[in-house]
């Protein structure tokens, strides 16, 4: 029975290694999205990626396929409003707006950002290590069969897009930071997770 149960939560994982190849991809969401506040649809924006080749990537299938990774974590937010402040606002707001939406789109970020950050800023405990990042895999690992079978590679991999994510979005200086910023949430985002009842996201943004 326990073999049985275990496959099971295997096959409905929620978890996936896309974050390998698909990374935090700031200036691919802001093409988008503002393509998307122009009016055109989500195919007519990822035709005109392609054939403008605006994300300048070498091949057209690498092209296509963050396109329409942009075009899933923009739908994610169920907002326009979210989506036209990526394509218009700063890049501070826009960086926000885009975490969040990889955290809407990618369980492992959502959980990440939320049980590792959020749980720190609750606490006030600002200290970050690798320690901390290793803690959450293996976390993972004891409850997830999938990401229990995932190659050293890939784990080391996804540990070090979630540490650049940080960095990214200044929660860490840099890399090889030992603590966490303190940052503060946009008041649009702010906004529009109350408003989606999405309240247990605001811990990943200080909002507590």
């Amino acid at each position: 029975m326990e073999k049985k149960k275990r496959q099971i939560v295997s096959i409905n994982s929620k978890y996936n290694g896309s974050l390998t190849r698909e990374q935090f991809l700031f200036h691919e969401m802001r093409i988008t999205a503002k393509l998307l506040n122009d009016g055109l649809t989500d195919e007519e924006a990822i035709n005109k990626i392609i054939a403008d080749n605006l994300f300048q990537y070498p091949t057209e299938r690498q092209i296509k396929n963050l396109a329409r990774v942009c075009i899933n974590r923009l739908n994610s937010l169920g907002d326009k409003t979210l989506v036209s402040a990526i394509a218009t606002q700063s890049s501070e707001v826009a960086k926000q707006i885009c975490l969040y939406s990889m955290m809407k789109y990618n369980r492992l970020v959502w959980d990440f950002m939320i049980t590792v950050v959020g749980d720190k800023f609750k606490q006030q405990n600002l200290s970050f290590s690798k320690i901390d990042v290793n803690a959450f895999f293996m976390r993972l690992q004891e409850q997830d069969d999938n990401v229990s079978t995932w190659a050293e590679s890939t784990v080391k991999k996804i540990k070090q897009v979630l540490v650049r994510i940080l960095v990214e979005n200044n929660y860490l200086d840099n890399t090889k930071s030992d603590h966490l910023n303190p940052v503060l949430i946009y008041s649009i985002l702010e906004n529009s997770i109350r408003n989606n009842n999405d309240t247990a996201a605001l811990s990943a943004f200080n909002c507590l």
